[in-house]
């Protein structure tokens, strides 16, 4: 069992919930992080104790988070064999809030902490920690926020973001969950994508990759290099298959299952929770999916 911030007896009084209700009340805010909005997909055939588990392999175990309409925000916390325990309810007043991305920053990088966008504002709150901190005005330039992982070479997470001319932007963590400044992993064509997950190496060459889902449903892998150098931080895409468009949302919880590997999570518009489990392979990185989750999962506007 972890305590910290994400459990539903202490978030409640964590200063950034606290500021996220009041920036709701003042109506000077919206939420940061990985933003609801659709990404690439891939094809089908493929409790409150917080977890941060390192497999085998390096890849980390997290929980997955969360928020519906009435804005309620969820934690289901990893079996450690597949799926995911019952839900802790983390409590509401997230109704506002645009995007909503995880992070493992604090407690040398054990934490689970989050950052939230609110009226363009972006907001960084540790696990273990006691305030929240103001990262920086005018991030509503980016449509989209998505949890990276480590795709630069440094120790901590970073943090990708999508603008509205279809840029796409890598902000390398520090220890302090402040950024490095940005630099531009992709020039231009990103709108395109009606999805992007990262916080995973699915190629398994042990750097971080970005998945990214068509608007025709068809599912890529852009390689991590591991280099933090402009239009050079990611490679060639693969083309994992068609079909993806099945899923509502996608989204990386790292090593879900305990076998060392990233694997993806994905609901459906029936409101099911399929698990893909990684294997490491590029060529067939994803193996045929197995139902974590019977109903309900529809309900859900954001999962991250």
């Amino acid at each position: 069992m972890r305590r910290g911030f994400l459990s539903a007896a202490r978030f409640a009084g964590r200063p950034a919930r606290r500021a996220l209700v009041a920036a709701v009340a003042l109506a000077a805010v919206g939420a940061v992080g990985a933003v609801a909005a659709q990404a690439p997909a891939q094809s089908t055939a493929a409790s409150s104790g917080r977890t941060t588990a390192a497999a085998p392999s390096g890849a980390k175990m997290f929980p997955l988070l969360g928020r519906k309409s009435d804005g309620h925000l969820y934690d289901y916390e990893p079996k450690g064999t597949g799926g995911v325990q019952a839900a802790a309810d983390l409590g509401g007043g997230f109704g506002d809030a645009t995007a909503l991305v995880q992070a493992n920053v604090s407690a040398g990088g054990t934490g689970n902490d989050l950052y939230y966008r609110m009226s363009g504002t972006l907001y960084y709150t540790a696990e273990e920690g006691i305030d929240t901190k103001v990262i920086g005005t005018g991030w509503d330039t980016y449509n989209l926020l998505v949890p990276a992982g480590n795709m630069g070479g440094t120790a901590d997470p970073d943090l990708i973001a999508r603008d509205t001319t279809g840029a796409l932007w890598l902000y390398q963590g520090k220890p302090d969950g402040t950024f490095q400044p940005k630099i531009r992993i992709g020039s231009s064509g990103w709108n395109g994508m009606n999805q992007l997950v990262g916080r995973g190496d699915f190629t398994g060459d042990g750097k971080n990759d970005l998945l990214a889902r068509g608007t025709d449903g068809t599912l890529y892998i852009y390689p991590g290099t591991g280099n933090a150098v402009a239009d050079a931080t990611i490679g060639s895409r693969i083309t994992v298959g068609k079909g993806w468009e099945t899923y509502k949302q996608l989204v990386s919880t790292g090593d879900n299952d305990g076998d060392g590997r990233a694997d993806l999570i994905g609901s459906d518009a029936a409101g099911a929770l399929w698990l893909l489990k990684g294997t490491g392979d590029p060529k067939a990185p994803f193996a045929p999916r197995v139902q974590i989750g019977t109903s309900g999962w529809a309900a859900f506007d954001t999962l991250f």
